[in-house]
């Protein structure tokens, strides 16, 4: 199925509700799953995505541990993707980003860039 983006611009905030954990991919082993392209271990964070008077909580699978995201921070999602399933009678979607970091990590003071 196709892979829909979300344009987190108009959230008017994200905020971490799950601290980043690792994914299993086999419970009987404890194996962990790998994201296929990178070799990176896949973790699962469970984001509070918020818009005007509502709220809603997502889990998010992404490539690699998202350093420095803790409970309750405010986070920057990039190339976060929907995904609709279905396997077995049982359906839903899946959430998936290319990056979570802590949003002051993305945040620069105006007219304190780099170059200056």
């Amino acid at each position: 199925m196709a892979s829909l983006p979300i344009d987190t611009a108009k959230f008017t905030g994200i905020i971490c509700a799950v601290p980043p954990a690792p994914r299993v991919a086999n419970r009987e082993t404890g194996q962990l799953r790998v994201d296929r392209d990178t070799g990176k271990t896949v973790y699962q964070v469970g984001l509070c995505l918020m818009a005007g008077a509502s709220a809603d909580v997502v889990n998010v699978s992404v490539a690699g541990e998202p350093s420095g995201v803790q409970l309750g921070m405010p986070v920057a999602v990039r190339d976060l993707v929907a995904t609709p399933w279905e396997n077995e009678g049982r359906h839903g979607i899946a959430f998936r980003a290319a990056e979570i970091r802590p949003l002051s990590a993305s945040v620069t003071p105006a007219g304190k860039g780099a170059s200056q």
